[in-house]
């Protein structure tokens, strides 16, 4: 594709998304950008989580992990399915009966101001990094396969992909975003089909179950060497822990599913999204052997991150796999960046500016307005600052490293508010939260130098369990 034609479709495809931001956005309350006046359609908040919690990492990063790690990912996919169940029956009952806007709020009702503050400042800086992670790297796809050719430098490019996202969300917000993400997610998808399907036909593959199953890439369980990071048992009850504190315990996550009209709505929303993300992962790392054969059989030299774009902007597989390929990690990261940008605004109006408490609810639409214009300009200097310390690894991998130590206090202060009926010194919580993420970067590093014991993203368990451990040690009675 011809850097013109890149450029025509970027302004088509978001001409759209203003399109839709302008008749989803028309009333700019608080209650339409926060809960979207809690009228979202069960399905199309399902739909549309699909792509948020994909992302670009996961259309970029899942297929390229393959080469390196065969589809040992699945493992952390199984895990995800008991943690989902743990949302669906646990906390989505929590959040509706108290009819939170922010799910931090729970911890000031449970424990007190300090906790509710820490609690949403570790979301916040955890969401931040997430988010910048996964805009890194769309930014420099985008920089290599279009602006590089108009002499544009790459900061140019990570302001303008940050705009692009702002534009559309500052009226309606979460109203919004939860058509945009249904649209995106669908773009997505059909963009997973068609590489696949044109990728099968020119390695001439029958039967595309068959030829992943007899792939020895496609070694799915690894049971053989406890002290690997790949090894099942650490990565399976990773997984449900990490779609406990991502999704669950994650302001971006549930402010869509908080959009729904009731419980039971928000709760068919978490089934059906949990079968249909283990099909479509499973899809993507399918598509992962395919590059990898291809790439392998075409001479082609790129691995890892690069592998999929390589192969899919070389043009020898058709201007359409190249179309719909731009066209899916357009969509797969500003599904996820968009919800981000919202949830950011959210939490930090609510829980650290505490906007409700304002008595006029213009000076509360201008506060929340402010505030999306300063998360967008965090997210644009948090890029940059990665463009120059990022190291050549899989981002996705990063990102759950990352997790591990900031949803870590997350994960142990609702493991401990919802099944303890003790309090907590609030006063020693912002401590608590910081020296265990400490004690957990010591104890994993220790592990691997001593005894060449890698925990991998067990680190989440061990961080959680640490802040459990410091809650109990300065609990008391209610």
């Amino acid at each position: 594709m011809k850097p013109l034609h890149i450029l025509l479709l970027i302004t088509g495809y978001f001409g759209v998304l203003v399109l839709i931001s302008f008749l989803t956005g028309k009333n700019q309350s608080n209650d339409t950008f926060f809960k979207a006046n809690k009228k979202s359609p069960w399905y199309l908040v399902a739909f549309g989580m699909i792509g948020a919690s994909l992302s670009g990492v996961t259309f970029i990063s899942v297929p390229g992990w393959v080469e390196g790690s065969q589809f040992s990912y699945m493992q952390m996919i199984f895990g995800n399915v008991i943690g989902y169940a743990v949302i669906g029956l646990v906390l989505m009952p929590l959040y509706y009966k108290l009819n939170l806007t922010s799910i931090y709020t729970y911890l000031r009702t449970r424990f007190g101001n300090k906790s509710y503050k820490t609690g949403a400042s570790f979301f916040l800086i955890s969401r931040v990094v997430g988010a910048s992670f996964r805009l890194f790297l769309v930014a420099n796809v985008l920089q290599q396969i279009l602006f590089d050719s108009y002499g544009v430098p790459f900061w140019v490019t990570v302001v303008i992909t940050i705009l692009l996202i702002w534009l559309y969300t500052f009226r309606g917000g979460i109203k919004t975003i939860v058509w945009t993400d249904t649209l995106q997610t669908l773009f997505m998808l059909i963009a997973v089909g068609i590489c696949i399907y044109s990728i099968s036909n020119i390695l001439e593959i029958k039967n595309l179950f068959t030829y992943v199953s007899e792939s020895s890439l496609s070694k799915t369980f690894f049971f053989d060497d406890p002290k690997s990071g790949n090894y099942f048992w650490k990565q399976f009850i990773a997984g449900a822990f990490i779609s406990i504190v991502m999704v669950g315990l994650d302001q971006d996550m549930m402010q869509k599913n908080l959009t729904c009209r009731t419980l039971k709505d928000a709760q068919k929303n978490i089934f059906w999204f949990t079968i249909v993300i283990v099909i479509v992962n499973f899809f993507f790392l399918a598509l992962g052997i395919l590059l990898t054969d291809y790439a392998a059989t075409h001479n082609i030299d790129a691995h890892k991150d690069q592998l999929f774009p390589a192969i899919a902007m070389l043009g020898d597989l058709g201007i359409g796999v190249s179309l719909f390929f731009l066209l899916g990690l357009i969509a797969a990261a500003y599904s996820s960046a968009d919800s981000a940008l919202t949830s950011l605004t959210t939490s930090f109006s609510i829980d650290i500016l505490e906007i409700d408490k304002k008595e006029s609810i213009i000076d509360q639409i201008k506060t929340r307005k402010k505030v999306h214009i300063l998360f967008s300009i965090i997210l644009i200097v948090t890029i940059l600052i990665f463009k120059y310390f990022i190291a050549n690894e899989s981002v996705i991998a990063k990102i759950f490293q990352f997790a591990g130590y900031t949803y870590g206090p997350l994960l142990g202060l609702y493991t401990f508010g919802l099944f303890t009926k003790l309090g907590v010194k609030d006063n020693a919580v912002p401590y608590i939260a910081i020296v265990s993420p400490l004690l957990t970067i010591l104890i994993s590093y220790l592990s691997k130098k001593w005894f060449d014991f890698d925990f991998g993203f067990f680190v989440l368990i061990i961080n959680g369990l640490l802040t459990y451990i410091g809650l109990l040690l300065f609990s008391k009675k209610n």
